[in-house]
């Protein structure tokens, strides 16, 4: 970013994290996140998430710039460097990520549609397996499977979820979604499928009342789940914003080297 953005900080409750804003309030020139134009998130990877769905709740989207003071961080900056905050933010590199839209129809027959930047997950809610049938632009692909659950994954979400579901991580830029079983039990080598970003998703759930399942867009969960409609939606745009030489491409292409 060439010029000095207005920034707002939205530390979460973690002790570590709150400790690391108050400092950084410090030093003043924040201001509320409806004026900013980089919303600074201090936190790990779920804080990150949380921050860019609320603005994608509000309707009101805008670069966000993470410092990492949770676990992984994989979203996330470094949290210190030499550099003072306001300087790496202008010097940092912007990432455009697009998040899934989850459509789902639940028992009842309500839709209700959720956004997803990791990934879409279809869940069992019982101790019975999920029988689900599987379509991809209309065409179903898989008459029946057997599983605890299945994901559609964004490449940005392929190292998250999908990857512990050892499903596959996807380069940003590859215009790809991950299809991952989660614990296949029939067909037994079914292992998953890389399709193009621009294809359609369905699941129907086969035996709702027997064997119930729930649908989850990142942290937004829906029980009795009748059917699924996954698809990329583009007109929502997320930017994520990097410090130079540690973007998130970076990380996702050294995880594939990772024993």
């Amino acid at each position: 970013m060439s010029e000095q953005p207005r920034l707002a900080l939205l530390p979460s409750d973690s002790p570590r994290a709150r400790e690391a804003a108050e400092a950084l309030r410090a030093d003043g020139g924040f201001v509320p996140l409806e004026k900013a134009d980089v919303v600074v998130v201090v936190g790990g990877d779920g804080h990150m998430l949380h921050v860019l769905h609320t603005m994608l709740d509000a309707g009101r989207v805008i670069p966000a710039y993470g410092l990492n003071l949770g676990t992984v961080g994989f979203l996330m900056n470094r949290p210190k460097s030499s550099r003072a905050l306001a300087e790496r933010v202008a010097r940092a590199r912007p990432l455009a990520v697009t998040p899934l839209e989850m459509i789902a129809t639940t028992g009842n027959g309500d839709q209700q549609s959720f956004c997803a930047i990791n990934e879409v997950s279809l869940l069992r809610e019982t101790r019975q397996t999920a029988r689900l049938e599987v379509a991809v632009n209309g065409k179903v692909r898989l008459p029946e499977l057997y599983c605890d659950g299945i994901l559609v994954a964004t490449p940005a979400g392929s190292t998250a979820y999908n990857l512990s579901a050892n499903g596959p991580i996807l380069p940003l830029g590859s215009n790809m979604l991950a299809l991952t079983p989660i614990s296949p039990f029939r067909p037994r080598r079914w292992r998953g499928a890389i399709l193009p970003d621009h294809y359609e998703i369905e699941f129907r759930v086969l035996d709702p009342v027997k064997r119930p399942v729930a649908a989850v867009a990142d942290q937004k969960e829906l029980r009795d789940i009748l059917a699924v409609k996954v698809k990329v939606a583009r007109e929502l745009q997320l930017t994520l914003l990097f410090d130079p030489g540690k973007t998130l491409e970076d990380r996702i292409f050294a995880e594939q080297f990772q024993s």
